[in-house]
């Protein structure tokens, strides 16, 4: 088990590089620096958190590898007009294991060479979801805003929205999320020294924990989908 110390200005830079230098050569020349300043980095974190989040859901995968918590670096081309072989940004999820990843809420932390983000939601939630995430606020309205006391500082609500109105002359504070295509809540900085420093781990165990409410909701959501399938 590796400790946590921090990621490196060399990991940093080798993102920033990649951008430039999006080539299979260039990366397995410099694959021990992707190796050691980056996966190593995030491995340990990975670790450092796993306690923390347990107690947030005992199901959730902690495997630290690349692929169960750890993003690839490798892109999937085959049907992206971006034919870049590397991703310039790298990132960690926790969440139970599920047949596509991209349907299940998530925690996550990501950084690339100048930003990092970190929260919790969807990358893309099925129709089915947001239907019953929908049911489920119209059901539970003064549930659901209570929930959402904890988005607060330093997360918002991100992601696209409906054009028109679902409903009209809704409550301004549900229709923000009633009218959402996906959920996602997600702190945003640029700066960047924060990942270089050992406490990370616990700015992040801070920051989930405070999203937990929210998390529950989803998983509620997620019960009732996976009863409705049976």
């Amino acid at each position: 088990m590796y400790k946590f110390n921090g990621f490196t200005q060399a990991g940093l830079n080798f993102l920033q590089d990649i951008r430039i230098n999006n080539s299979k050569p260039w990366f397995d020349e410099h694959r021990s620096i992707y190796d050691h300043e980056l996966i190593q980095p995030f491995r340990a974190l990975v670790e450092q958190l796993t306690p923390e989040m347990l107690k947030i859901d005992k199901e959730f995968e902690t495997r630290p590898a690349i692929g169960k918590t750890i993003s690839r670096i490798h892109r999937d081309t085959r049907f992206s007009k971006d034919k870049s072989l590397y991703r310039s940004r790298l990132w960690l999820t926790f969440k139970r294991p599920s047949r596509d990843w991209k349907e299940a809420p998530a925690y996550f932390f990501e950084i690339s060479p100048d930003t990092y983000r970190y929260g919790l939601g969807y990358y893309c939630a099925p129709k089915q979801t947001m239907d019953i995430f929908r049911e489920e606020i119209l059901n539970k309205p003064e549930v659901f805003l209570k929930v959402m006391r904890c988005v607060k500082k330093p997360f918002e609500l991100v992601g696209d929205s409906y054009k028109r109105p679902l409903i009209k002359e809704q409550d301004k504070k549900i229709a923000t999320w009633y009218n959402r295509k996906s959920i996602a809540v997600m702190a945003t900085s640029h700066h960047i020294e924060d990942i270089l420093d050992r406490d990370l781990p616990n700015k992040l165990t801070q920051g989930f924990k405070q999203l937990l409410p929210l998390y529950n909701f989803l998983m509620d959501v997620e019960f009732i989908k996976n009863i409705s399938r049976l």
